[in-house]
């Protein structure tokens, strides 16, 4: 089932938390209203970002690209309680402009997340969370990013098809 029905691209999600940071992979994410701008993800009790982002309330949703498939992969595969990832696998945290948590400079985009709802974390694991701010690098226009079809397969996003003009903004 996961390898047809898989939202969106991979994303590494930042985080930070009384001098702790944290980077983990997530391949379950859905964008929910455009305005305010809401995204829902979830994200494992077990996980080590869990608590730092339930008490932060802050994330950063970091695209990477296909250059970053093995740093993907190893952050996904290794646990922020034994290692610093951003140090590990080479990465770059800078300041982001909105929340505390560090962006990761080497994505080609990033979203700076504030918790909007908390209603579905006990039940789910389940965060809603507002983009307060957005920025992506102004080229590639389309980035390679990658898809997890699940048993350590991913896909690349492919050929882009155009129709812009045959949609109407009213209607998205």
């Amino acid at each position: 089932m996961r390898r047809y029905l898989e939202p969106g691209p991979i994303v590494l999600v930042s985080s930070a938390w009384e001098g702790q940071r944290n980077i983990m992979t997530m391949g379950w994410h859905t964008v929910m209203a455009f305005s305010p701008s809401l995204v829902g993800c979830i994200i494992s009790a077990g996980n080590h970002s869990f608590e730092m982002i339930r008490r932060s309330g802050e994330c950063i949703i970091n695209l990477p690209t296909t250059a970053l498939t093995d740093q993907v992969v190893g952050v996904g595969n290794s646990s922020g309680a034994e290692v610093d990832k951003f140090e590990r696998f080479g990465l770059t945290a800078q300041a982001a402009e909105r929340v505390s948590a560090p962006l990761i400079g080497e994505c080609h985009a990033h979203f700076e997340c504030r918790l909007f709802d908390d209603s579905l974390v006990e039940r789910y694991n389940f965060f809603i969370w507002e983009v307060v701010s957005a920025r992506a690098a102004v080229s590639p226009t389309y980035p390679q990013s990658l898809h997890y079809t699940g048993d350590g397969v991913f896909m690349v996003a492919g050929e882009i098809i155009d129709r812009r003009d045959g949609f109407l903004p009213q209607m998205l």
